[in-house]
């Protein structure tokens, strides 16, 4: 991303609009709640680049290789990444609630919202539908529904199809790639806006929740909030071991979309800005374009983490008897639940809501959390994005597509 030579980074710049937006939500709070148009129409602006920068940067890294082996291969390798990834994650959520007791003690009453609940438990995802659904019937729909998984499903054929065109295709991917470093501009267009936007969104949020929220589920808040922390170290530390790299550098590069994701509760948001952050760390284009939403997909760490931690925590609010053989079962119950929900409003509501039905137990207990989800989203939100970008580059050192040479400029780099 073009940075001028003066005055202070895009990064810090967030940051500096992260704390004044919290300051501003909490002093003025019906000011701080008029602002959510102007966060919105961030959010809005960010979504715009998703689809068209998703559809040409695949089409331009899947033609330039015009190898369909090699796309199986990268996606069996990210597969079992994001398995490893998910399990993890799911462990650790289940330590960290069985050792804090998030739920214990909290009043029964505290914000509970019976009938938001109620209407997540009368959903349910149909696995086998969802996998159906994979395969789009009109591409300009899926495209205008922001359906990442069948976007991706349309553009990888698509794109191994204008490769083996030879010459004849030569024109679509000389098109695709124009489109693409276009869409990279356009990002650094509107992520001058960032500041204002994240502003804009944590004046609303604060205005609108006040602090007091966090009080009465303060330990539900730090348990997950370090529950994630733990998490992140621990699979920067395997990903370490097995390809033998500094993953504190790959999260000095990435601090810009991180402190998106988390400030504006959306992956959508970030995913631009990261996708050109992991370029600019090394990582092939057709690696980045491929793995990134993909995992946006199937690796979403963070909230498959909360929903493990947000099932045990309502047991313990009501003082249910959860034994560690039947948190197991659920864990592979969370395990297979969690795979391509992105795109479900809601999923994450929905899951907890139908693990806990289907374990006995008490599905209104999801009220107690919608105080504070918001609080919980923004966390798990960039647990996310980093889960996938040590993925991009954990798949790029496995196809030796990210040699330590590489690495070596990468770490001397800087990302603000």
């Amino acid at each position: 991303m073009e940075k001028g030579k003066k005055g202070i980074g895009l990064t810090t710049q967030i940051f500096i609009a992260l704390i004044l937006g919290v300051v501003f939500g909490y002093i003025f709070p019906v000011y701080g709640q008029a602002l959510k148009p102007v966060g919105d129409t961030f959010i809005r602006m960010i979504k715009m680049i998703v689809v068209p920068l998703i559809f040409s940067s695949l089409i331009m890294g899947i033609a330039g290789t015009g190898d369909f082996k090699k796309l199986g291969r990268l996606g069996a390798k990210a597969i079992i990444w994001f398995e490893v990834a998910t399990t993890l994650a799911l462990f650790v959520g289940l330590a960290v609630a069985n050792i804090f007791q998030p739920g214990a003690g909290v009043a029964i009453a505290t914000g509970t919202d019976v009938s938001s609940a109620a209407a997540a438990a009368t959903k349910t995802i149909d696995m086998t539908q969802m996998i159906v659904n994979i395969v789009p019937t009109n591409v300009v729909d899926a495209m205008g529904r922001g359906d990442m998984l069948q976007i991706i499903l349309f553009s990888t054929f698509f794109g191994v199809a204008a490769a083996a065109m030879g010459e004849k295709g030569k024109p679509t991917v000389t098109l695709a790639i124009s489109v693409a470093e276009i869409m990279f501009k356009f990002t650094w267009y509107v992520m001058k806006l960032a500041p204002i936007g994240v502003f804009a969104l944590i004046s609303y949020t604060v205005g609108k929740f006040g602090l007091g929220m966090l009080i009465p589920l303060a330990k539900l808040i730090g348990s997950l909030y370090f529950a994630l922390v733990l998490f992140i170290v621990l699979l920067l530390a395997c990903a370490s071991l097995i390809i033998r790299m500094n993953f504190f550098q790959l999260l000095r590069a990435i601090k810009e979309p991180i402190l998106i994701a988390f400030s504006t509760a959306s992956s959508e948001a970030a995913l631009p800005i990261a996708m050109e952050k992991l370029e600019q760390f090394g990582v092939p284009k057709h690696i980045v374009t491929f793995v990134l939403p993909t995992g946006y997909t199937f690796n979403l760490d963070g909230s498959t983490l909360y929903s493990a931690l947000a099932v045990i925590f309502i047991a313990q609010v009501y003082n249910i008897p959860f034994p560690i053989e039947t948190q197991l079962i659920m864990l592979v119950t969370l395990m297979m639940s969690t795979k391509g929900i992105a795109a479900v409003p809601g999923a994450s509501l929905i899951v907890i809501a139908g693990t806990a039905a289907a374990f006995g137990l008490p599905v209104e207990g999801i009220g107690i959390i919608l105080g504070v989800d918001r609080i919980l989203d923004m966390a798990r939100t960039a647990c996310n994005l980093i889960g996938n970008c040590v993925a991009a580059v954990v798949v790029a050192r496995w196809e030796n597509e990210l040699p330590d040479e590489v690495l070596k400029v990468a770490y001397t780099k800087n990302y603000d």
